[in-house]
């Protein structure tokens, strides 16, 4: 019984340079497995654990003045310049399609209130002799609710991005 552990051991010892990662040098910030490179460029061999290298993204150039830095963070590169009342105009305009939104969504809501009676809406047909059908309309009933009342944060949320309306135009 005691030769079962020393060959699982030798059998595991024998597979492991089978994982072993090829040499791998550092040169400043650069690694390489090309040995002659690394010896061109006077390169460290790095001991020790295995090394991973994940290619970054380029820095985009910052030369620009500070104003058309936000434009172009707001606008993707390419796209039509808006004029100020164009733009003034659009937000009206979403902003009055939110408003309707969310007097649609507060009013289902109330709906939705009304029927679920807290927690205890009326019965319905067969729902008197099946108590089980009944505790599962009950609870999709405030799942409708509580997905109503994300629809209306959402909402709330989108017009509080908005720009404030101004009354006085340009």
């Amino acid at each position: 019984m005691k030769t079962a552990p020393l060959i699982f051991l030798a059998g595991s010892l024998i597979a492991l340079p089978a994982l072993a990662q090829e040499r791998v040098w550092r040169c400043g910030n650069e690694y390489t497995n090309n040995a002659t490179i690394a010896q061109q460029k006077g390169c460290k061999v790095m001991e020790g654990g295995n090394v991973t290298v994940v290619q970054g993204t380029k820095a985009s150039g910052g030369g620009g003045s500070s104003g058309s830095g936000s434009a172009a963070a707001r606008a993707p590169a390419g796209s039509p310049r808006v004029e100020g009342v164009d733009q003034r105009a659009r937000d009206g305009e979403a902003r009055s399609v939110l408003e309707s939104e969310l007097k649609k969504a507060e009013a289902r809501q109330a709906e939705l209130q009304k029927e679920y009676n807290n927690g205890e809406p009326e019965k319905q047909g067969s729902e008197g002799r099946n108590y089980q059908k009944y505790l599962d309309r009950v609870a999709e009933m405030k799942a409708e609710l509580a997905r109503n009342e994300s629809d209306i944060a959402g909402i709330r949320r989108e017009i509080g991005r908005l720009p404030a309306s101004k009354q006085t135009p340009q």
